[in-house]
């Protein structure tokens, strides 16, 4: 990392020499270098010094900082901030320790073996009370399994969603392969359609059982759901609602079509 800055920071006082301007400047490393190329604001800061009269490409050394960066010492103090918070960026961890950003990149990476990682989105986080209950009613349903085989084949479950008129990609779902120097493809920035529906759907073993489109404006509470649940029940048989759980089983080996 440090050797590809050096030699950047040396294409930039080439390019000051040649009369290029920061613009130019930049868009020249991009396409000499690509993906590694700097930033565009550390592109302009190395110029703005590099046109002020600065000839030395090194970082200048900082007041304290210890020769040998990657220390032992060091390996513990960025342990310990990163268990204190681990939403730091290496920016303020290079700042609190007194070292450079890429001797911090090598010890989290290299010494600590860690890596930096999204947040993985999911509907709820569960208390330990709702978690030891869904263990229990899943225990009973496999004790419920084992003495009938065929219970599953029973078992309609529902549940709703909401659906947009459109649904913009994300930003993940757009990566592309590009060659080096090719320029990064660009898109609109998009958000969710203000216009969306709730689908009330119903499954079991087989699939799809049935599905009800909540009509706009209507509010979907205990009472709506009463209502369907007595429908279904009309139209499919005996519904038992399990307790902890929003499944229902019917008497019935195959439940019959039903319109809600």
């Amino acid at each position: 990392m440090e050797a590809r800055n050096i030699v950047q920071r040396y294409a930039i006082l080439f390019c000051i020499k040649l009369g290029d301007i920061a613009t130019t400047t930049h868009e020249k490393l991009q396409q000499a270098f690509g993906d590694d190329a700097m930033s565009r604001a550390q592109e302009f800061r190395w110029h703005k010094m590099f046109s002020e009269g600065r000839t030395i490409v090194e970082d200048e050394e900082r007041s304290g900082r210890p020769s040998t960066t990657r220390t032992s010492d060091n390996t513990a103090r960025v342990r310990e901030l990163i268990r204190s918070d681990q939403r730091l960026t290496v920016n303020m961890i290079a700042d609190e320790v007194n070292v450079n950003q890429e001797a911090v990149c090598r010890i989290l990476t290299e010494e600590l073996g860690m890596r930096k990682i999204c947040a993985k989105m999911v509907p709820r986080n569960l208390r330990q009370q709702q978690r030891d209950a869904r263990v229990s009613v899943s225990a009973e349903l496999l004790e419920q399994v084992e003495a009938d085989p065929d219970l599953m084949e029973r078992v309609i479950t529902g549940d709703e969603s909401w659906f947009f008129q459109y649904d913009p990609e994300t930003k993940r779902q757009s990566l592309e392969w590009r060659s080096k120097g090719l320029p990064r493809p660009k898109k609109a920035r998009m958000s969710k359609s203000k216009l969306k529906y709730m689908l009330v759907c119903f499954f079991d073993s087989v699939g799809i059982f049935h599905k009800k489109w909540v009509p706009a404006g209507q509010t979907v509470n205990q009472y709506y759901y009463k209502d369907i649940l007595e429908r279904l029940r009309e139209s499919c048989g005996f519904v038992q609602t399990l307790p902890q759980t929003g499944s229902f089983i019917t008497t019935m080996r195959q439940p019959m079509q039903c319109s809600l």
